[in-house]
């Protein structure tokens, strides 16, 4: 369901920052939402008042997610903003994930702007060096999933993408919010910056040792 957007929230958003100047673009991404389901009362105006009037909120049985095109100067501020649009509206709703970064060829295809023949082809080496990246999930099944940020930073070096469009950059964002949601999500910080540190030693020794 699409809320109709308040137009007057947008341009005074948009003319602070343009004020401010600072550069605005448009990002398209979506948030899945727990703490809330279908059946909560008013959540729909609520998240409308509390900044959410550039999203469409959709439902997948009582799963809601939230599709934003919001303007903002970067990714990474889009994305914050909206979760603080969303756990501020007062009804418990709680930001889960960001767009999933594993894609199939179809999903690589339309990202990059190429065919499916010629991801398939490239993915096949028939075109390219035979490096492209290696599928992380389903691997022996008939759909692979591909890391998204990793096949887009590979199409950037080879050229088949423009450096400039930023498709790698924004899939490694996606992923780092993924990452920090999934830490606040099992509560486990200390112990994730443990074993960073642990890594960190590990990594230390062995550069000691070569």
């Amino acid at each position: 369901m699409k809320k109709h957007p308040n137009n007057e929230i947008q341009r005074r958003r948009h003319y602070r920052l343009c004020q401010e100047g600072v550069h605005m673009e448009l990002y398209n991404f979506t948030l899945t939402v727990s703490g809330i389901t279908l059946n909560t009362p008013g959540h729909e105006d609520a998240l409308f008042e509390a900044g959410c009037d550039d999203a469409m909120i959709s439902y997948y049985g009582n799963a809601i997610y939230l599709e934003f095109d919001r303007e903002s100067p970067s990714l990474k501020n889009a994305i914050a903003t909206a979760i603080r649009d969303i756990e501020s509206a007062g009804i418990g709703a709680r930001v889960e994930s960001v767009d999933s970064t594993l894609v199939g060829l179809s999903d690589i295809a339309e990202l990059s702007a190429l065919s499916r023949q010629a991801i398939t082809m490239l993915k096949d080496g028939i075109r390219g060096k035979g490096d492209f990246p290696n599928p992380i999930q389903r691997i022996t099944g008939q759909s692979p999933l591909w890391d998204w940020a990793e096949v887009a930073e590979w199409l950037e070096n080879c050229g088949r993408i423009a450096k400039d469009s930023g498709p790698a950059a924004n899939a490694k964002e996606l992923n780092t919010w993924n990452l920090a949601l999934r830490i606040r999500a099992s509560r486990a910080e200390a112990k994730v910056a443990e074993h960073l540190h642990m890594l960190e030693h590990t990594e230390t020794q062995s550069y000691r040792q070569a």
